[in-house]
């Protein structure tokens, strides 16, 4: 009878510490979970930026992606506080490659930045007139034109794809893969070479126009207010190579 009452409660002892260990472990893990992030960027904060701030915030949420440690947001509080106004710190051109996902290549939360995106990441009078708004209307102190490695719109503009809406959408590609009329390789989609040199291109090219057809964002950068930058995506590695 003795052993038998040794016997329970020892069980009940191990169980009870079995218990105890596993509520612990899950209110660890509970908070390790927890959103961290539950503001949004203030008009304050905006005004206190400069482009550089945000170039290198930019950077370093590409980092975080990257090696995978990601800031953990509570997107709903977010959309709550956002609904009343928005103070983004900068607006990114991508193309609509599924591939990118801007938001999460630089580890953004909801009102971060503008994105506008298009085939090809090319500039034209509504992107304009939207980079416009972000900057002058708005407040946002960085332009960032990110091209990405093998590009579809790229692809299709070295092969002459012709098709409705789409021929005239890579016309406005074409300044790049001309730039490289005295290139020896082959100037085909195959060569990956070729591909990257005139994604690079087009970058350029995208923002020599953005400084040509907008005097409001080339006066700006001139004065210091904002700057227009590229950068290249790489989706092997998930690494943003920035031209500043």
């Amino acid at each position: 009878m003795h052993n038998d009452q040794t016997s329970r409660l020892f069980l009940l002892s191990f169980f009870c510490l079995l218990f105890l260990g596993c509520s612990s472990k899950q209110t660890s893990t509970m908070a390790e979970t927890k959103p961290v992030v539950a503001t949004i960027v203030t008009q304050e904060q905006q005004n206190n930026l400069t482009p550089n701030d945000v170039i290198s915030w930019l950077k370093a949420g590409n980092q975080r992606f990257v090696s995978g440690v990601v800031t953990n947001r509570d997107h709903s509080e977010q959309v709550r506080l956002a609904a009343f106004g928005q103070y983004p710190k900068g607006i990114i051109l991508s193309c609509i490659d599924s591939r990118v996902p801007i938001e999460d290549v630089f580890d953004l939360g909801i009102g971060d930045v503008f994105v506008a995106r298009v085939a090809g990441n090319f500039e034209n009078t509504d992107i304009l007139g939207s980079m416009e708004y972000a900057c002058k209307v708005v407040g946002s102190k960085l332009v960032l034109v990110l091209g990405h490695e093998q590009c579809g719109a790229i692809k299709a503009t070295i092969n002459g794809v012709k098709l409705g809406n789409i021929t005239s959408m890579l016309e406005n590609i074409q300044p790049a893969v001309q730039h490289f009329d005295n290139y020896k390789g082959s100037k085909t989609s195959k060569n990956k070479e070729f591909v990257h040199m005139v994604a690079e291109q087009n970058v350029w090219d995208t923002i020599e126009n953005i400084r040509l057809y907008s005097p409001i964002l080339r006066d700006m950068e001139k004065s210091g207010q904002i700057k227009i930058i590229g950068g290249m995506y790489d989706m092997s590695t998930g690494v943003v190579h920035f031209y500043d």
